[in-house]
């Protein structure tokens, strides 16, 4: 922008508009001065040098600054000073343009102008649209609301709000029914409607505020946050008022009249009757105050919070300052440069403010992120993809891409540092421990087995019509164990054999009787379809008769089951247990499948500490992902790792899963095992080696390539 103060160059001075108004007390002691742009409506604030610099401004050489300040204050300045000076001035356009410059303007002009893609990239954080010009009612309102400011309304609230406290504390039941009564589409857009309205007051606030202390307030309108829109009021000129507190209450305007709204609003839920204004009073008590909290006194943004704890600090442009800040203490606990620290700080004060800057820039990328996750489900899924890429690049690329050129200028001295040296270290041991494979298994919930199982469930509703044999039987193959009955099949049953029975007796009778003779082959027709659907009885009766699938043990048998007792649809009544020998039944996510193929080997350590610890090995892996979940006790419901959703009991997957099997390879003889055979556990398989970054980047571009529909 500006260039170094050399002979001969012609002198701009500054804009004959600009005001110059006197500022605060500065924390150092120093008294401050503003400098309004009144074309712009922007302040600048000024230290007591950069003051006395102005003030001689219209001297237009710098020597006869520097030494006209040197006589008449205790200051010193120099060169450089009067070059700083120059550089702000010049690149805030806060000169007078000379004739013969119009060259330079016009070439600073085009500097300044982005491309449009720079446009979008700079802008679609955040942009203001500008909606009403409230600088005449608000005037005209302002008076009228001079009771807001009263010692006797503050204290009337401070009533109420006990008042109100107390009285939900004692219908807490008809509060809380309240917000659940409202948890549908009607009461979603009822908070919609309440949200703008309180919003609006919020601004209205602001507004009275500043006017109460004679600013101008030029516009009201909306701001948009990544799309998100928000309302704004144009404050800037609360930089003429020399009052810190009336600065500060300006600022808290907004956040004191959304609580003063939940306040009387909580009060009046109580006396309202039942319908929409109890409702409305109770959304305007509960939505503002958190709604408040939760966005406009956050300080990592700039809104209501960051003005307040600028001012409460007095530092000005707190953001910049604390980034500036951060950026030196990096390079400093990296490299040790030994460079002075932007502005001076006691340390507890510049740890805090290092601090506040790490925590609004973590603030700021996972809202963004937030914001571009919400676009994308629920608007258009290109546009959240294309800004979560642009938030990327501007909160992690952008800042470290310009770290590194900050490094490379920095270069010698780094070079020559015993820190960075040891930074240096540091960092390949953590690009080792991150990109170089490491034996890391790959981990699930497994449950251990008969490998020859075959689980007995009632077909239906049905009545048990002995009683089942005991625990650990030893069973023949095809040998029955349950004996069900069914009411539905019983009356098909007697339907069926009463229509043979009839049928029959028909037949048996069309030998004497003429007119049956004639209808014989009708007959002969209706007898096979009585057979068959006395075939299909029997048949579906054979159903409710559970046989052994193998011969083996039976196991699971519930010990309170009677004849005569009644089971549910698909309800276990027991196992058969064979004797070949045991396995392990896990499942796999997807992005981890890869890493195991057959004859892996693994280990399987049951739960609890009592059950046996076991050598396994890879048998097959499904090729295809499980449609649904079989062994229940593996879900996140029962405990284990699966996802599911269960629908007509069946229980499915939430993520796509692959049923792994691996064959038990060593054990030895335990008394536990022996008693149950069935355990839940941990299996560990030792598959391929992989580096914990490249599962990280192979996990991201993977669901970056499922989500952009690839």
């Amino acid at each position: 922008m500006g260039g170094a103060v050399t002979p001969g160059a012609p002198w701009a001075l500054l804009r004959e508009e600009l005001d110059l108004l006197p500022g605060p007390v500065l924390p150092d002691g120093q008294p401050s001065w503003t400098l309004h742009d009144p074309v712009r409506n922007l302040f600048f604030q000024l230290d007591w040098a950069s003051f006395e610099l102005l003030r001689r401004w219209h001297l237009a050489d710098a020597g006869a600054i520097e030494a006209d300040i040197a006589a008449q204050t205790t200051l010193h300045v120099g060169a450089a000073e009067v070059q700083a000076m120059q550089q702000f001035l010049q690149a805030n356009s806060l000169l007078q343009p000379a004739m013969h410059s119009a060259a330079s303007w016009a070439a600073q002009r085009e500097q300044r102008r982005a491309s449009k893609l720079q446009w979008l990239l700079h802008n679609y954080l955040f942009f203001r649209i500008p909606l009403l010009r409230p600088d005449g009612w608000l005037g005209r309102i302002t008076p009228a609301l001079e009771f807001l400011f009263r010692p006797a309304f503050w204290w009337l609230t401070a009533l109420a709000f006990v008042w109100g406290l107390w009285g939900v504390s004692r219908s807490w039941d008809a509060f809380t029914a309240t917000f659940v009564d409202l948890l549908t589409l009607q009461g979603f857009v009822a908070y919609g409607i309440t949200l703008l309205f309180v919003k609006f007051l919020h601004e209205v606030g602001h507004g009275v505020t500043a006017k109460r202390y004679g600013c101008r307030v030029p516009t009201m309108g909306l701001a948009f946050l990544v799309l998100w829109p928000v309302a704004y009021t144009d404050t800037n000129e609360v930089w003429k008022l020399t009052d810190r507190g009336q600065r500060v209450r300006v600022a808290a305007a907004g956040i004191t009249t959304e609580l003063l709204i939940a306040v009387w609003a909580l009060l009046a839920w109580l006396w309202l009757p039942e319908g929409w204004p109890k409702a409305m009073a109770f959304l305007l008590a509960t939505t503002t105050w958190v709604s408040t909290l939760v966005i406009n006194a956050s300080p990592f943004m700039r809104f209501d919070g960051y003005f307040l704890l600028s001012d409460y600090l007095q530092m000005p442009n707190l953001h910049a300052r604390a980034f500036a800040l951060a950026r030196w203490d990096l390079r400093e606990r990296l490299f040790r440069l030994g460079e002075p620290a932007p502005e001076y700080f006691p340390a507890p004060k510049r740890r805090a403010l290092v601090l506040f800057a790490w925590a609004t820039w973590i603030y700021r990328l996972v809202l963004f992120l937030g914001i571009a996750a919400l676009v994308y489900h629920f608007f258009i899924k290109a546009l959240g993809i294309f800004l979560f890429l642009v938030e990327i690049v501007w909160f992690i690329a952008k800042p470290l891409w310009s770290e590194i050129k900050a490094w490379r200028e920095r270069a010698p001295k780094i070079a020559r540092s015993a820190r960075a040296r040891r930074s240096a270290l540091i960092a390949a041991l953590l690009a080792l421990l991150l990109f170089v494979p490491w034996p890391v298994p790959v981990l699930s919930s497994g449950l251990l087995q008969a490998r020859e199982l075959w689980p007995l469930h009632a077909p239906e509703g049905a009545q048990l019509l002995q009683a089942p044999p005991a625990e650990g039987t030893p069973v023949a193959a095809g040998a029955p164990l349950f004996a069900l009955e069914s009411p539905a099949l019983r009356a098909a049953a007697a339907v069926s054999q009463a229509r043979l029975q009839q049928v029959a007796q028909q037949s048996a009778a069309a030998g004497f009787d003429g007119e049956l003779r004639r209808d014989w082959q009708v007959l002969q027709e209706r007898q096979a379809e009585a057979l068959a659907q006395q075939d299909a009885v029997d048949s579906d009766a054979a159903r409710f008769r559970l046989r052994a699938g193998g011969a083996g043990q039976l196991r699971d048998v519930d010990p309170d089951l009677r004849a005569g007792e009644w089971v549910a649809r698909r309800e276990l009544l027991g196992r058969v247990v064979g004797s070949a020998g045991q396995e392990v039944v896990a499942y796999v996510p997807e992005d981890t499948l890869y890493r195991i193929r057959a004859g892996d080997s693994g280990l399987f350590i049951a739960e609890g500490g009592a059950g046996p610890v076991l050598e396994l090995r890879v048998r097959s892996i499904d090729q295809d992902a499980s449609r649904s979940l079989n062994e229940a006790a593996l879900a996140t419901t029962a405990g284990g790792n699966v996802p599911v959703r269960s629908m007509q009991n069946v229980l499915y997957p939430e993520r796509p899963v692959y049923r792994v099997v691996l064959d038990v390879v060593a054990s030895e003889p335990s008394a536990a095992l022996a008693a149950q055979h069935r355990w839940r556990g941990r299996v560990s398989i030792r598959g391929r080696w992989e580096a914990p970054g490249a599962q990280f980047v192979r996990q991201a571009a993977s669901v970056f390539w499922r989500e952009a529909g690839f």
